[in-house]
C-alpha cells in the first residue's frame, strides 16, 4: 500500500515511518524542510506545508492511505487556529486526490467534562477530518511515554530536579499512559484491519495512574528519591504553567496547554481495539526505562523484579501525551 505520513519529523511520525516500511508499505514522508530530514531507506520524501495551499498537494498523488499527525502547539497561542486550518487544507486536498483512508491520532477525554483548549483542538481536528469523503480511523491516546514526548519530558524533569513539589489538586487526576512502541503498533495495525474504517478507538497502557504517581515512578526509574508532592487548591493552572517554565526547559507554549489539560481524566473506556488489533502492552515502568535510555537504572535497583510495577503498583491512578503535565 502506498502510504503518506504527515508530521513525519515529529515524535510519533519519526517512529511510524520506519515501522510502516518494515510492514511492507511504500511510504511517502511529507515534511516542510527535506534538507533537515534524515529519511529511512526506501522512503520517498516530499516537501510541503499544510498551512500553505499549493505547496503540498502533489505529494498526495497516488496515495492509498494517509496518516495525519500534524500538531502546531509549538507555534504558540494561535495553535488551535493553525491546526484547524491545516486540517481543512489537508482534508480538501485528500478528497480531490481520491485518498481512500486517513488515520488520525487524537487525544482521550470525555467532552462532557469540558475539555481543555488543547484537547478541544484535538477533537476539532478529528471533527474536520471526519466530514470528508475518505474513511477516517481515529485513535485517541493519553500521555505517550517515550523519548521526545513533551509531556513525558515534563514528568522526567520534575522528578529529576525537585525534591518537593507544590502542585494543583489536579495532580491527583487519573490518566492512562501508553508506551510509544504500543502506539506505533496500533497505528500500523489498523491499516490492515478493515473493520477499523470510519470508527474511533481509545488506546492506553495496562495501568491507570495519577499524575503524582507518574512523577514518582519516573523518578524512581532514574534511581532518585521520589519527590514529595503537596497538592493545594489555590495554585491555578496558569500559575503552574509559569512555575513549570522556571523548573524545566519545556517551552511555555507547550507546557501551558498541557497543564490546562490536567483537569480532564483521560482513561480508556472503550476496549474494542484490543481485539481488533492485538498488542502486547508495555508495562509502565518498562516504557519509562526505554524512554530514559542510559539514564534508567535496573529494575533490581528500584526494588522491582519484573518491570510491571513497584511497591505501589496496586494503588491505581492514571493518565497526549499526560501525569506529564504536572505542576
Amino acid at each position: 500500500m502506498r502510504v503518506l505520513v504527515t508530521g513525519a519529523t515529529g515524535f510519533v511520525g519519526g517512529r511510524l515511518v520506519p515501522a510502516l516500511v518494515e510492514a511492507g508499505h511504500d511510504v511517502v514522508a511529507l515534511v516542510r524542510d527535506p534538507g533537515r530530514y534524515d529519511a529511512p531507506p526506501d522512503v520517498e520524501v516530499r516537501a510541503g506545508d499544510l498551512l500553505e495551499p499549493g505547496s503540498f498537494e502533489a505529494a498526495l498523488g497516488g496515495i492509498d492511505a494517509a496518516y495525519y499527525l500534524v500538531h502546531s502547539m509549538h507555534a504558540g497561542k494561535d495553535y488551535a487556529e493553525r491546526d484547524r486550518r491545516a486540517a481543512h487544507n489537508f482534508a480538501k486536498a485528500a478528497d480531490e486526490h481520491g485518498i481512500d483512508r486517513v488515520v488520525y491520532l487524537g487525544g482521550l477525554g470525555e467532552e462532557r467534562d469540558r475539555l481543555s483548549e488543547h484537547l478541544q483542538s484535538r477533537r476539532e481536528v478529528e471533527y474536520v477530518l471526519s466530514n470528508h469523503e475518505f474513511d477516517l480511523t481515529t485513535l485517541r491516546a493519553a500521555v505517550i511515554i517515550g523519548d521526545g514526548s513533551a509531556s513525558f519530558e515534563v514528568v522526567r524533569q520534575l522528578g529529576k530536579r525537585l525534591p518537593i513539589m507544590i502542585t494543583p489538586k489536579w495532580v491527583r487526576t487519573e490518566c492512562q499512559p501508553v508506551a510509544i512502541d504500543d502506539v506505533i503498533a496500533y497505528l500500523v495495525g489498523v491499516l490492515d484491519e478493515e473493520s477499523t474504517r470510519n470508527d474511533t478507538f481509545e488506546i492506553g497502557g495496562p495501568e491507570v495512574l495519577t499524575y503524582e504517581e507518574l512523577i514518582e515512578r519516573t523518578a524512581r526509574a532514574t534511581g532518585r528519591r521520589e519527590p514529595y508532592v503537596l497538592p493545594v487548591p489555590v495554585l491555578t493552572p496558569k500559575l503552574s504553567a509559569y512555575w513549570l517554565g522556571l523548573v524545566t526547559n519545556v517551552p511555555t507554549s507547550v507546557a501551558h496547554p498541557l497543564i490546562l489539560g490536567l483537569k480532564n481524566a483521560v482513561i480508556v473506556s472503550d476496549h474494542r481495539i484490543e481485539e481488533l488489533v492485538p498488542v502486547e502492552l508495555t508495562p509502565f515502568d518498562e516504557a519509562v526505562r526505554r524512554a530514559l535510555g542510559e539514564d534508567a537504572v535496573s529494575p533490581e535497583a528500584t526494588g522491582e523484579s519484573d518491570g510491571s510495577g513497584g511497591d505501589d503498583e496496586d494503588e491505581g491512578g492514571a493518565v497526549p501525551e499526560d501525569r506529564a503535565k504536572v505542576p
